[in-house]
C-alpha cells in the first residue's frame, strides 16, 4: 500500500471516529431526553457543523504536514538512488531536520561519501598500477635488451679474450641483479598495501649491525669508484628494536638511489650513527645532485619523480622510497630529508632505542 493511500485512510479516520462519537452522544440524549433535543437541537446541529469544520481543517492540515515532512524526504532519497545507479557520486543530499527520515537521509548521504572514497582510491589505485606496470616495463627492459645483446656477443664470439669475456660476464651478472631488485620492490610493494609485510623484530646491536652492513656496502661502491666514510657516535653497547633484514632493505634503497644521482666523478657517500634520545639515527649524505625546494616535500610518496624525463641511469619503479617510508613508519621511526641543488642530498631515519626498564 503506497503511503499516499496510508495516510488517506488516516485522514478519513480521523474525522469518521469524532464524528461517530459525536453521533453517539446525540443519539443518546435522543433517545434518554428527546424534549431536551428538541430544544436544543439547532444548537447542537451548529456545534456539530462546527466540530466537523474544525476536524475537517486540522485532520487536513495534519495529513498534509505528515505527507510533506515524509514524502519530500523519500523523493530526495529516490533522486539520490537513481544518480548512484546511473554512476554519479558527486552530489550532496541536503538534510533539514533531526527526525528519524532525516536521520536516515543523513546516513544515506555519509554512504554515498564512502562509496564516492572507495571509488576515488579505487581508480587511484589502478591509476597507479598502470603507471607501475608501465615503469618496471620500462626498466626490465633496458637490462634485458643488454643481457641479450652481450649473450649475442659471446655466441658470435666477439668476447675472444679473457678480459673481455670477464667484462661481459661481470656485466650480464650486474644487470641480473637490477633485474632483481625491480622484481623485490615489486614483491614488496604488493605487500605494502595489505600491510603483509613480514617483519622480525630484534634487540639488534646497532655497532655490529652496521660494521656488517658497511663492509658490504663499501665492496659495491668500491667497485663503483665511490667514496665511503662511516663514523658511529653511539656507544658499542647501543641497541635497537628493528627487523635486520627490512631495514638491510632501508639502508640499500637510500644507498641505490644516492648512486643513481652521484654526478660528480669524486662521488662520496657519508654514513653517519647518533645516539638522540630515545632513537637511534642514521644519516646518509651524498654529493649528488640534489633535490629542488619544491619536490623535497614529495621524495617519499608512491610514484613521485622529481625528474620527469626517464633514461636507463635514472631509472626505477619509483617505489623504493616510499618502501622506505613505510618499513621505517612500521618500527615506529620516522624518515625524511634536507638537500640542496649541485651540492647533494642528506637522508635521515631514526629507529626506536632498547631500553630496559628497571624493577621497582
Amino acid at each position: 500500500m503506497k503511503l499516499r493511500t496510508r495516510l488517506s485512510i488516516a485522514f478519513f479516520t480521523m474525522i469518521f471516529i469524532p464524528v461517530f462519537l459525536i453521533g453517539i452522544v446525540v443519539a443518546g440524549v435522543y433517545r434518554e431526553k428527546p424534549e431536551v433535543f428538541e430544544q436544543a437541537k439547532d444548537v447542537m446541529i451548529d456545534i456539530g457543523f462546527s466540530l466537523l469544520l474544525i476536524f475537517v481543517f486540522m485532520a487536513t492540515l495534519m495529513t498534509f504536514w505528515s505527507y510533506r515532512a515524509i514524502v519530500d524526504p523519500l523523493k530526495k532519497l529516490e533522486a539520490a538512488t537513481q544518480k548512484i545507479k546511473e554512476g554519479n557520486l558527486d552530489f550532496e543530499i541536503e538534510v533539514v531536520g533531526r527526525d528519524e527520515i532525516s536521520e536516515l537521509c543523513q546516513n544515506f548521504d555519509g554512504m554515498r561519501e564512502q562509496l564516492k572514497q572507495s571509488m576515488e582510491e579505487r581508480i587511484c589505485n589502478e591509476r597507479e598500477n598502470r603507471e607501475l606496470v608501465s615503469n618496471i616495463s620500462h626498466d626490465l627492459k633496458t637490462p634485458i635488451t643488454a643481457i641479450k645483446g652481450y649473450i649475442e656477443g659471446i655466441m658470435d664470439g666477439v668476447a675472444d679474450t679473457p678480459e673481455k669475456m670477464d667484462k661481459y660476464v661481470r656485466t650480464i651478472y650486474n644487470k641480473t641483479n637490477e633485474m632483481d631488485l625491480l622484481i623485490n620492490e615489486l614483491t614488496i610493494y604488493s605487500k605494502i598495501d595489505t600491510n603483509r609485510i613480514p617483519y622480525n623484530f630484534n634487540k639488534i646491536n646497532v655497532a655490529e649491525y652496521f660494521n656488517d652492513c658497511i663492509e658490504e656496502i663499501g665492496l659495491d661502491l668500491d667497485s663503483k669508484g665511490i667514496g665511503l666514510s662511516y663514523i658511529n657516535y653511539a656507544e658499542d653497547n647501543v641497541l635497537a628494536i628493528m627487523d635486520p633484514e627490512q631495514i638491510r632493505r632501508v639502508i640499500h634503497n637510500i644507498i641505490n638511489n644516492s648512486i643513481k644521482y652521484l654526478d660528480k666523478a669524486n662521488g662520496f657517500i657519508n654514513i653517519r650513527v647518533r645516539d638522540v634520545g630515545d632513537f637511534v639515527q642514521f644519516e646518509f649524505e651524498d654529493n649528488g645532485r640534489g633535490i629542488a625546494p619544491k619536490d623535497l616535500p614529495y621524495i617519499f610518496e608512491r610514484f613521485y619523480r622529481a625528474e620527469k624525463s626517464r633514461n636507463s641511469a635514472t631509472g626505477g619503479s619509483g617505489i623504493g622510497l616510499s618502501i622506505v617510508k613505510k618499513i621505517i613508519e612500521d618500527h615506529g621511526g620516522k624518515i625524511w630529508a634536507t638537500s640542496k641543488e649541485s651540492s647533494g642530498t642528506t637522508m635521515y631515519f631514526v629507529v626506536r632505542k632498547y631500553q630496559e626498564v628497571p624493577n621497582e
